[in-house]
């Protein structure tokens, strides 16, 4: 049990059976009347934020979450599989449960959040930053540079990407996971 006095940001608590991430929080001491905290918690499974006030002194459940790596192995009927880089035991993932799971490819490292006590996936998130090749996109034309003008690509991964006009097939870039923005060209 924690009390509003241990609250910081990135402390994962439970509400109504349901896990939440303290994203910010703000002690207040009004002139008149008692004291409370101000917090904005993100939702573990769905992603959306909600703001909450609790008095001052309050205890909360904090949940004990641990990350840890998985590399990425293959995906089927069961989900996406994923393999603990260290004690190399297997386990299957939800596609909703995945974020940024359309620029995912076998081989790549991912950081799943795991509740410490059941050891149960809350979550897993991707890379920030992935290098993917295009395989298909519109010739850009010749000369057509005065304006920052995307056209769509489609990468390795199947994903599509709007890139300058200048990339042609072939050209390895660097993808943005968590909105899926073009950032820049692989070196």
């Amino acid at each position: 049990m924690a009390t509003t006095a241990d609250f910081r940001n990135g402390m994962c608590i439970d509400i109504d059976g349901a896990y939440y991430f303290i994203v910010e929080f703000l002690h207040v001491k009004p002139g008149k009347g008692a004291a409370f905290v101000r917090t904005k918690l993100k939702n573990v499974q769905t992603g959306r934020t909600l703001e909450k006030t609790f008095n001052s002194g309050v205890k909360v459940d904090e949940v004990r979450i641990e990350r840890r790596s998985y590399q990425y192995l293959y995906q089927d009927d069961m989900g996406y599989n994923f393999m603990h880089t260290e004690t190399f035991e297997q386990i299957a993932i939800p596609k909703e449960s995945i974020n940024g799971v359309d620029f995912l490819k076998e081989g790549d490292v991912c950081e799943l959040v795991v509740h410490a006590e059941t050891e149960t996936v809350l979550y897993a998130d991707t890379p920030v930053h992935v290098e993917l090749e295009i395989t298909y996109t519109e010739p850009g034309l010749r000369g057509d540079t005065a304006t920052n003008t995307l056209k769509p690509a489609t990468v390795e991964t199947g994903a599509t990407v709007r890139v300058p006009l200048f990339l042609e097939v072939g050209d390895r870039i660097k993808v943005d996971t968590r909105d899926g923005s073009y950032v820049e060209r692989a070196k």
